[in-house]
């Protein structure tokens, strides 16, 4: 199942900010859409979207058994009513990071930047799922989206820094931050 992130005119995440952590930015847009696919097409006719970042939920590649089973017992699915902030954040890695084995990439991930021990702690408040996209031909090897209720933004905002601050983002070349805010239709 692909997952489309088109940023554009209309969609159901108004955009509040769109901010280049590292490399070149994207485009402001005022609306995201979000939509799941069994395939990726394009469009037949020129689109007033800005961009289109597609990715795929994919196994888990650098979480170990006991890993996986301590993030099943305490993460929160996508979706729910009370998380309506988000974040796209897409992150293309040098090419030194995909040059690593994947044992090499293990060891960077886990072993020295506790990527998931030290993510433990914010769950189940903010939800996330990742998305592989390097296959893909898109911009970016990663399309990370995270959901939030508007009280756990700080929290949020903590658990981005800690990341930022690790071995592993010494890797990343290309980083931009997209936040929204759940477009609630009124009746």
């Amino acid at each position: 199942m692909f997952r489309t992130f088109r940023g554009g005119q209309s969609g159901g995440w108004r955009v509040t900010s769109i901010s280049p952590v590292t490399g070149e930015p994207l485009p402001f847009v005022p609306a995201l859409s979000v939509t799941d696919s069994e395939a990726v097409s394009l469009p037949l006719v020129p689109s007033r979207n800005a961009w289109r970042l597609v990715g795929v939920a994919s196994s888990l590649r650098y979480t170990e058994r006991p890993e996986k089973q301590q993030l099943v017992a305490v993460q929160a699915g996508l979706g729910r009513l009370e998380a309506t902030s988000a974040a796209l954040i897409p992150i293309r890695k040098s090419q030194a990071w995909w040059e690593l084995t994947q044992e090499e990439r293990r060891k960077i991930f886990e072993d020295k930047s506790h990527h998931i021990a030290s993510s433990l702690r914010f769950l189940p408040a903010i939800a996330r799922q990742l998305y592989h996209c390097r296959d893909l031909g898109g911009p970016f090897d990663f399309l990370t989206w995270f959901e939030f209720a508007p009280a756990h933004a700080s929290l949020f905002e903590e658990l981005v820094a800690m990341l930022r601050r690790t071995e592993e983002w010494a890797y990343v070349e290309r980083e931009v931050d997209v936040r929204v805010v759940k477009e609630v239709l009124s009746a």
